[in-house]
């Protein structure tokens, strides 16, 4: 019997995430693993009159390519991947994983010739997803790999995945429209202004905002949502900050990582591990040491860090940053081959200002007190 949570999740994305309509032209990414969701999805588009195409990967076709595969097979991407990242309509990643840590021992150098290689389709992807060309999600089935980096059992981690997706209550559309509403305050009080100044253990950094606008994430690119976000100004960023989390990319856990800016361009950066990981990404190419994003975490139903960017990002008092490319709706115009999402705590013994007035207080916004 399918989990009726499962079941409103699907019909979440479909009907409210990506507002599928009659002919449009779908893309699932997913691993066998997610079958039961991708059979949910797909039913719940065709039944909404749109044309699906499931991209299925079996768990373990990642470190064949990037163990054994020679530079040219690393920088070969598939014509009919390019082909649904220009033409389709919808794109849906259903995060499944059953071994997450299946590339740590891969070479820091293939991934970043991989990561390399997917830069045209993944700027790509983000300029029709600008121009409202492509509609996408990114969602997770849990699987146990999941739940173990969590430390939680499965049962536990599903009840917190469906939980954090508002999909435990009877009309999740309704409590994510309300979500919206409520991080619209955030976003008008930021519109005209021009730095936020964040202090906290390890931080004290200046990021530059004139003339970008914040996104009001309501549930439509990730599920679960709750964050909003902007491109810096890629010469406005000055100072230094500890990432408190682990930063996890490509399978790897980069812990402790400190970086120093200065006029936008990371000049320094430390990690207590796996440090030339940390440094073959941030030196791919000229836009992997400017930021393409910052963001506040907004989400206070999550509070614990289960090493997964999709939820931990989102932890409300916190913020992130992405190395690499931003979204151009955003005003960003930094372009690279990596978008590396990366968390700083500031839920205690921290401060944030915009324009010199208090915004935040020990991951508290004032504006909702």
């Amino acid at each position: 019997m399918t989990d009726p949570r499962l079941s409103r999740l699907a019909r979440l994305i479909a009907e409210y995430s990506v507002r599928t309509r009659t002919g449009d032209r779908v893309f699932i990414q997913a691993t066998t693993a997610a079958s039961p969701l991708i059979l949910e999805l797909s039913k719940t588009f065709v039944q909404r009159g749109a044309n699906v195409f499931p991209m299925v990967e079996i768990p373990g076709m990642q470190p064949i390519l990037l163990q054994h595969g020679s530079d040219e097979q690393l920088q070969w991407i598939p014509d009919p991947y390019k082909m649904m990242v220009e033409t389709f309509d919808v794109r849906i990643a259903i995060a499944s994983a059953v071994n997450t840590k299946e590339l740590s021992g891969v070479d820091p150098a293939r991934q970043a010739l991989r990561q390399s290689a997917l830069r045209e389709v993944g700027l790509t992807f983000m300029d029709r997803s600008a121009k409202g060309e492509l509609r996408w999600n990114v969602c997770m089935y849990p699987t146990d790999a999941y739940a173990q980096d969590a430390e939680m059992s499965l049962s536990d981690f599903e009840d917190f995945v469906y939980g954090a997706c508002l999909c435990d209550r009877d009309d999740p559309v309704a409590a994510w429209q309300e979500v919206g509403r409520k991080q619209q305050q955030l976003v008008d009080y930021l519109k005209g202004k021009k730095e936020v100044h964040l202090v906290g253990e390890g931080t004290d950094i200046t990021i530059g905002i004139d003339g970008r606008s914040f996104i009001n994430c309501e549930g439509d690119r990730n599920m679960p949502d709750g964050e909003i976000f902007t491109g810096p100004e890629e010469t406005k960023i000055n100072g230094h900050v500890s990432f408190t989390f682990p930063a996890i990319y490509g399978g790897r856990e980069v812990q402790g990582v400190q970086v120093w800016f200065e006029d936008g361009v990371a000049v320094k950066w430390t990690a207590a591990k796996n440090e030339e990981f940390l440094t073959k990404m941030l030196t791919t190419d000229d836009g992997a040491r400017r930021l393409g994003e910052f963001a506040f975490g907004t989400n206070f139903g999550i509070q614990r860090f289960i090493k997964n960017i999709l939820f931990d990002e989102k932890i409300g008092g916190t913020i992130h940053m992405a190395f690499g490319s931003g979204y151009p709706e955003t005003g960003s115009t930094n372009r690279s081959a990596i978008h590396w999402d990366m968390i700083c705590d500031l839920r205690r013994g921290s401060t944030v200002t915009v324009d010199g007035e208090l915004f935040a207080k020990d991951g508290k916004y004032l504006l909702w007190d």
